[in-house]
């Protein structure tokens, strides 16, 4: 039902914003849509994952940007772009087990974890690049392909009217919420997520080693977070060291919107993307209504309160109801 209404609204969105812009429904503004969420979506993947394992990660938008600083790093130093960029995944990675290990090791929470690592990764970047943004226009043109190349799409068979170039990294974005939508519904290993997520104490007794689930749901969202700072490095051509910043305020509002909890134990993929596209059509509803920037900011923290108020209520309700019900 989350997801249902998160269409309708997505369509109600759309359909005001066509007449109150012409350019809204233009092809145009549907590609800019597009890309301004795709890449933030394979973040937003791993954070709901986390979510329903009943953890956070406040420290997504410094490892996208860590990504970025150690793959351009290696590649400025002679390293093949491909190769730095596995470099830089696997830094991403690596920031990912040692906060599971002060989460799952020590028992620390993952918000207090995360905050902390989200000052130190974003200070390691500013160390990394002496505060100065790296130029990387000097990566090849097939490195670049990931994050400026297109793919023709001819629909003129169902009745359009041209031939629409489709960006590359609206594809990769498409597989990996396939992927993971797919391995979040039928995979043994990600039931498990739910099992941890929903009661953790009744997991551990069922056998299910919930550290080990949290410690591999923690490094998963770091090494996605790494995935999407390579394909923001070959979109942009640049690995700025303040790159990110506040990123972390869209992911986790688009998971929550979507129906992940915060309490752990309910999400979906394929909600937490309605999430983030509702998140992009407002957010170009309000440039293309010339709304200034500071207040494009006030109304998505006002969305995301909302969420997270809605989710609040909706588990008092649940627990209520469990109450009466045990009774």
């Amino acid at each position: 039902m989350r997801e249902f209404g998160l269409v309708l609204i997505i369509l109600a969105l759309c359909v005001a914003m066509s007449f109150a812009s012409p350019y809204f429904l233009s092809w145009g503004n549907f590609r800019a849509m597009l890309m301004s969420f795709s890449i933030e979506g394979i973040v937003v993947v791993g954070m709901t994952v986390l979510l329903i394992v009943g953890a956070i990660d406040l420290s997504v938008g410094s490892v996208v940007c860590f990504a970025m600083v150690v793959a351009g790093t290696a590649f400025l130093a002679g390293i093949d772009p491909w190769m730095a960029s596995l470099a830089g995944i696997a830094a991403s990675a690596f920031i990912g087990v040692a906060m599971a290990s002060f989460v799952t090791l020590i028992g620390l929470h993952s918000f207090i974890v995360s905050l902390a690592f989200m000052v130190i990764v974003r200070g390691l970047c500013l160390a990394i690049t002496d505060g100065r943004p790296l130029s990387l226009f000097s990566l090849p043109p097939s490195f670049k392909f990931i994050g400026q190349g297109t793919v023709p799409l001819d629909l003129r068979f169902l009745g359009f009217a041209q031939v629409y170039d489709v960006p590359v990294v609206i594809l990769i974005f498409l597989a990996v919420v396939v992927v993971f939508d797919l391995l979040l519904r039928k995979a043994t290993v990600f039931r498990k997520v739910f099992y941890t997520g929903s009661n953790e104490k009744a997991a551990q007794y069922s056998g299910i080693r919930t550290n080990r689930v949290k410690f591999f749901c923690i490094v998963l969202c770091s090494s996605l977070s790494g995935v999407a700072g390579v394909l923001y490095m070959a979109r942009f051509g640049a690995a700025p060291p303040t790159f990110g910043v506040g990123m972390e305020l869209n992911i986790i509002a688009a998971a929550v919107i979507g129906g992940a909890s915060l309490k752990g134990g309910s999400g979906t993929i394929l909600g937490a993307i309605l999430g983030i596209a509702l998140l992009s059509v407002v957010s170009s509803s309000l440039t293309l209504l010339d709304v200034p920037p500071v207040w494009q900011d006030v109304i998505r923290g006002m969305i995301l309160l909302a969420a997270v108020t809605i989710d609040h209520l909706l588990h008092t309700r649940k627990r209520a109801v469990g109450a009466v019900r045990a009774r």
